[in-house]
């Protein structure tokens, strides 16, 4: 084994592109200063990235501006003439503070770093940035191998877009410094995977000697990033788990006379009705509960990525097609009007007593009426269904959808970067949705199988623990799709 590294990258780019922004991303806690305005940063500052046990380190570098480049690299050339250290270290100190801490940070670019990484505005067209030749020329004066990031990208894009950007800039500045394809690292939504990209190629590029090292560095940030989406898929795990457990006593004697007369006779339209006032209390119960789940997992989700801020509060809109009811039935109207009834008759009265949301299982029970008797075979048609007392839950539908709204959850909060400022929930980009949908689909059955079973009185342990596998493949399969070479971080192929 290789002897431990201390291995140094230095982020530089023209002024105000966003260097801090990312540096804050990258190390998940806030550095520095983050302002619109030119030459913020004055002076460079390195961070820790990590570490290992063996003693490696790799840190980064988060330079000033280089303002103007035509000047500076004019200064750079003369540095060896007396007369331009004079102007450097005395002229420029206290005439010119930013220019001075520029030429100083190249400098330290040169003596400190192994891999420069030059930071550059993906928004702007490359051929247009008249700015970039000068600052290539710069690159080339530190005599160190370079890789482009491209920031400002904007919202997350699909592969095939992504891949035809990095291109483009990678083609244009090949012309002036030899470097690998720009890596697209925007600091407001890059996705943790990119970052294992970015070591992929930092890692091809370092001198051999340090190459074994570094691989012990790659692999330590690789299990911390691994660690925090195990620790995200547990949690959206154990939030799904208690929603589908999740029960609510349905108390009829709350309602009055007319109430109950009302929800019986609504019950042969099969609920189109308004609900009964029991059920837009339970409705709402359950909705309060799942709402301070969401906020409080969504929170967890964000503490987990390194970034600050809260889920916002708001109740989740109410739906009566997202509950299911299991209702006893009305023993005592039963002894009046079943006596009437026989058989198969009796059987779907009792379905009808029990709010028309049985599915037509109360017919099974009355073909022992004749031996019952109507009121006996409402009794055993709640005994069988658990219901006893009245219940409402989230339906297995509503459930199967909140699997593939936690997958883009998490997927919002994975593409967010800390310089960003603190956690605000925005739209998702359009490729996303349709994605999730195909790769939850092709698990449809499983996970309706779990959620069914959880009406069988499982532990919301249990729930979870089946759960989270099916959440981590999805999840996977969705970072593959959209970052392909992210399957060797994962170790599998996409699922297509």
């Amino acid at each position: 084994m290789s002897p431990p590294q201390a291995i140094a990258l230095s982020l530089v780019s023209h002024t105000n592109v966003g260097k801090t922004t990312l540096v804050r991303t990258l190390i998940r806690r806030d550095i520095g200063e983050v302002a619109d305005r030119a030459h913020v940063t004055e002076e460079a500052e390195v961070h820790l990235l990590t570490g290992t046990p063996e003693g490696d380190a790799l840190r980064l570098w988060d330079t000033p501006g280089f303002g103007d480049s035509a000047r500076l690299l004019k200064r750079l050339r003369a540095s060896a003439d007396p007369i331009s250290w004079l102007l450097r270290q005395v002229w420029d100190r206290f005439t010119d503070r930013p220019f001075f801490c520029s030429q100083q940070a190249i400098r330290n670019v040169r003596e400190e770093s192994d891999v420069v990484l030059y930071l550059v505005n993906a928004a702007e067209d490359p051929a247009s940035a008249g700015y970039v030749q000068n600052e290539m020329e710069i690159l080339r004066w530190i005599g160190k191998p370079v890789v482009v990031l491209l920031n400002q990208m904007g919202a997350p894009r699909d592969s095939e877009s992504q891949a035809q950007e990095e291109a483009s800039w990678g083609r244009h500045l090949a012309a002036y410094v030899a470097t690998r394809s720009a890596i697209a690292m925007d600091a407001f939504a890059r996705c943790w995977v990119q970052e294992d990209d970015l070591l992929g190629v930092v890692g091809s590029v370092l001198p051999e000697a340090k190459r074994e090292a570094f691989e012990r560095l790659r692999s330590a940030w690789r299990a911390r990033n691994l660690a925090v989406f195990d620790a995200a898929m547990g949690s959206i795990a154990a939030q799904l788990a208690a929603a589908a457990t999740d029960r609510e006593i349905l108390d009829a004697d709350a309602d009055t006379p007319k109430q109950k007369a009302g929800r019986w006779l609504a019950s042969f339209t099969r609920g189109r009705g308004q609900p009964a006032p029991v059920d837009e209390r339970a409705m709402n119960t359950l909705a309060q509960r799942l709402d301070a789940a969401l906020r409080e997992n969504t929170d967890r989700l964000i503490a987990l990525h390194g970034l600050s801020g809260r889920a916002k509060e708001g109740i989740l809109a109410r739906l009566a097609g997202q509950f299911e009811v299991g209702r006893p039935a009305d023993v005592a109207k039963s002894g009046v009007i079943g006596g009437m009834l026989t058989g198969a008759l009796g059987g779907l009265y009792a379905d009808l007593a029990a709010g028309g949301l049985t599915f037509g299982a109360g017919a099974l029970i009355g073909g022992i009426v004749g031996a019952l008797g109507a009121s006996g075979a409402v009794h055993a048609y709640n005994l069988a269904h658990g219901t006893q007392e009245g219940r409402m839950r989230w339906s297995v539908q509503f459930l199967t959808q909140r699997f593939a709204a936690a997958i883009l959850r998490y997927l919002a909060i994975a593409h967010y970067g800390r310089g960003r400022g603190e956690w605000v929930e925005g739209e998702y980009p359009a490729h996303w949705g349709p994605l999730v949908a195909e790769l939850t689909a092709q698990h449809r059955e499983e996970i309706e199988a779990i959620f069914h079973a959880a009406d069988q009185q499982e532990s919301a342990e249990e729930v979870a623990r089946q759960l989270q596998p099916l959440l981590a493949t999805t999840a996977r399969d969705t970072l593959v799709r959209l970052y392909p070479k992210s399957h060797t971080l994962f170790g599998a192929a996409p699922r297509v």
